[in-house]
Order: structure tokens, then sequence, then C-alpha cells
């Protein structure tokens, strides 16, 4: 009987210490998993800290690489710049989750037949995103991803929908990049007039910009557009849509700018209807390019 009463504390004691080290173990993983989460929390604010200096729309990007360092404007010759903002405009709203494509049912439709759905209306935070989406949002019925870049253009023949036309926006963009630190005013003289420009005063903002383009189609280069982050592939397209990528690659060296070039060319050539058919991609951000290359 004795025996048996050891047998079973010693048992109940082994049973004992396997629970409290069980209970430790756990204490230990939960204790790393808060330190992880806390870390987590702690990056995730130094993000949003620095979001608000940094972290820029494709909008601001795009007009960013088109404006002249000194002289704060874009050239007087893109006329391509205006309709590729209000291009930027919808892809952010669709990388955002507030824009996507209509279903395209039993018989596919092409990109650019297809109508634009305001999928969410939370506010972004972005005047001219959020103006955007409230044009997009109370038109019925929807329009196509070409007719929002017109209407937004202000380039279009029905009166009736000029107030869809969002103004100043080069203007605008440029102000919130000057809160952002990254630009300054200044008032330059033009012989027969005064015009307000936005010299970079943050060129460091600007090299990252750059940098960020150029590795992608060299360092970085992944020979697959479904491989490459969806921002950065946007931000080539639309670039080169709004007549500004060029001023990424000129600093360069010769060969380098030519395989660079050559790998965008590669981008160019495909085509929206198949790559927007793949799994996992943005499909209005294809027809967004479908509108520029048709």
């Amino acid at each position: 009987m004795t025996t048996l009463i050891q047998r079973n504390s010693g048992l109940v004691q082994r049973r004992t210490e396997a629970i409290r080290s069980a209970a430790a173990d756990r204490e230990r993983e939960s204790g790393g998993e808060e330190d992880e989460a806390r870390r987590g929390e702690e990056e995730e604010d130094d993000d949003k800290g620095d979001s608000k200096e940094t972290r820029l729309t494709l909008m601001e990007e795009v007009l960013l690489l088109g404006l002249k360092d000194r002289e704060g404007y874009t050239s007087f010759w893109n006329d391509c710049i205006s309709s590729g903002l209000r291009g930027c405009m919808l892809v952010e709203l669709a990388l955002r989750g507030r824009l996507q494509l209509e279903p395209c049912g039993v018989r596919r439709k092409s990109l650019l037949s297809r109508k634009v759905i305001c999928k969410s209306d939370a506010p972004t935070g972005d005047v001219l995103l959020d103006e955007a989406l409230k044009h997009i949002k109370e038109t019925q019925p929807p329009e196509t991803v070409q007719s929002w870049i017109e209407l937004l253009s202000g380039e279009t023949w029905n009166p009736l929908k000029l107030h869809y036309q969002l103004r100043n926006v080069r203007e605008r963009l440029a102000k919130n990049l000057v809160e952002k630190g990254v630009l300054t005013t200044e008032k330059q003289n033009f012989l027969l007039f005064d015009m307000t420009t936005h010299p970079l005063t943050n060129s460091i903002i600007k090299q990252r910009l750059v940098k960020k383009v150029q590795e992608s189609v060299l360092d970085k280069w992944v020979n697959d557009p479904h491989r490459m982050d969806k921002r950065v592939l946007a931000l080539i397209l639309l670039a080169h849509s709004s007549d500004v990528l060029e001023n990424a690659f000129a600093p360069l060296q010769d060969d380098q700018y030519d395989l660079g070039m050559k790998r965008v060319h590669t981008l160019l050539e495909l085509e929206p209807e198949k790559e927007s058919a793949k799994p996992n991609v943005n499909e209005l951000m294809w027809a967004v390019v479908a509108a520029f290359t048709k």
C-alpha cells in the first residue's frame, strides 16, 4: 500500500512538474509573441510617423518625376501629364480597395468596355482622391475607365459633365508635396506674368524615388510583371504614359540606360487583356494602361 502511494505521489509530482514546465513554456512563448507584436506596433508607428513626410501617392510620384528640380514646374511641352495624373488617381483608388471593374459575366467584356464600380466609399485622407471617389460613387449609370480619365481631365464635349473635372490638379499636388516637406513655393516672373513655382527642397526623397524606378528595371528586375510590386509596376507604366519616365533614367550611364529602357519596353509591349486575365492582378490598373495604349 505504501509503495502504491509512493508511486502515485511520484506520478503526481512528475505530472505537476510537467504541467508547470508546459505553463512556463507557454508564458515564454506568449511573452515572445507579445514582444514581437509590440515591435510590430512600434515599426508600424514608425512607418506612420515617417509616412507623413515621405509616403507619396502615385500622382505625387509622377508629378515629382516631371518637375524640374530648380525651376519647380513641368515641361511646357508635356501635354500627357494631365490625363496621366487622372489615370494615377484611378489606379491609386483601386490599389487602396476603393474601386474595381464590374464583373465580366458569362461573355467576357474587354477592359475598356467594363464600368468602374465603387467598392468602398471610405475616405482616403487625400482630398483629390476623395473628390474623384465621390464623383464615381454618385454617377449612375457607371462610366468606363476611358470616360473617367476624360471627365476628370475636363476633356469632354458634354457641358452637363464639365462639373466632373478636377481643377488645378498639378498645383494641388505640388502643395501636398510642399506640406510633406519635399517642395517649396516661390514666385517667378516670366516677362508678361508671374507664376507660382515649386522647386525641390528635399533631394533625398526624389533620389529615393528615382532609385526605386531605376532598380526595378536594373538590379531588381524579375522579368515577370506579376512578380513585381503592383505599385512600382503602376508607377513605371503611368510615368511613361505621363511622359516623365525618361527623367528617371537620365542620370544613368549609356549601357544602363539602354538596358533599363529595353526592359521598360518589354513591359509596354504586354497586352493588357491577357495580363488582366491572370490571377492576383489589379484589373483596373491594366484597364488604365489599355486606355493609354489603345
